[in-house]
């Protein structure tokens, strides 16, 4: 592959209808003159948690001009899944093709997204399925390690949420917070958590404080995608409510709200659906172009 030295280089927030919240994406709605290097140097040089990148779908998948293969490059690296860049790009091709169902092909699987007005902001919404989710228990050295790194004293856990690691398309730890004012002093060991997360395959750190039954206040480190804190994360989101429905916080059918990013001054909102006889989740958020 050859490089394109002049990408169309887009900028959206996803989980917002402000520019100024939410979590900020790359989208590069044309990437097929870039190799590996060339997205991950696009994704360093932007600076935001990830990057997202359109090629040519797979033969057969879905709708010609409404599929697409998908990749995401953080500044470090690339990852299988990012749920805020997988809505960012959405929008961005919902605003050009518009709504309306979109197929994306992804490291991780086939992510359907759907696309539609969303009638209170007037913005576009984007919701997408995702694969198939799955957790396994954290083992006690890990977590041992996990809340040292966090500076976290054990008792500072929420008893109810059982720690452990969900999967919805990434890998995520989840720990639940005592307070809100638990998951609000966030002061990590940048590197030790850093190097925990590469051994246990992680892509962020799922901290969660519960609210009320379907309100959830959370928030994700990143250290190993180069930044210190991910302001709302869609792949996290869709693995906590499939790891929420397995515990029995919440029900076979039902509709959480999570709200991310107000500790770090960039508010978003993300809604997480789940449907009884369907393992999938759906998470679904507004978004907005950042103009450069």
């Amino acid at each position: 592959m050859t490089n394109d030295a002049h990408p169309d280089i887009l900028r959206y927030t996803a989980f917002a209808s402000d520019p100024a919240g939410g979590n900020p994406a790359g989208v590069v709605l044309d990437a097929s003159g870039l190799d590996d290097a060339a997205m991950l140097a696009i994704a360093a040089e932007l600076g935001y948690s990830e990057s997202a990148f359109l090629t040519a779908p797979p033969e057969g998948l879905g709708e010609p001009g409404r599929a697409f293969t998908l990749r995401f490059f953080s500044p470090k690296a690339e990852v299988p899944f990012c749920g805020h860049a997988t809505v960012a790009t959405a929008i961005a091709l919902g605003e050009r093709v518009g709504t309306g169902g979109l197929t994306f092909a992804t490291p991780a699987g086939t992510v359907p997204v759907t696309v539609a007005e969303d009638q209170a902001t007037g913005r576009l919404r984007a919701t997408l399925t995702s694969v198939e989710p799955h957790s396994e228990p954290v083992g006690e050295e890990d977590l041992a390690e996990a809340l040292a790194a966090l500076d976290w004293p054990a008792e500072d856990l929420d008893p109810a949420i059982a720690p452990g690691i969900a999967f919805a398309g990434a890998r995520h730890l989840v720990l639940g917070a005592a307070t809100r004012e638990r998951l609000a002093d966030l002061a990590y060991d940048f590197d030790r958590l850093t190097a925990l997360m590469h051994r246990l395959d992680l892509t962020t750190v799922q901290l969660v404080w519960r609210a009320s039954d379907s309100v959830f206040h959370v928030r994700d480190p990143f250290p190993v995608g180069g930044v210190v804190e991910d302001p709302a994360t869609g792949a996290a989101a869709a693995a906590f409510g499939a790891y929420a429905r397995e515990l029995g916080l919440v029900g076979e059918e039902s509709v959480l709200t999570l709200y991310q990013g107000e500790d770090l001054g960039r508010p978003g909102e993300l809604t997480v659906t789940l449907h009884s006889g369907d393992a999938r989740v759906r998470v679904s958020g507004v978004g907005s172009r950042i103009e450069a």
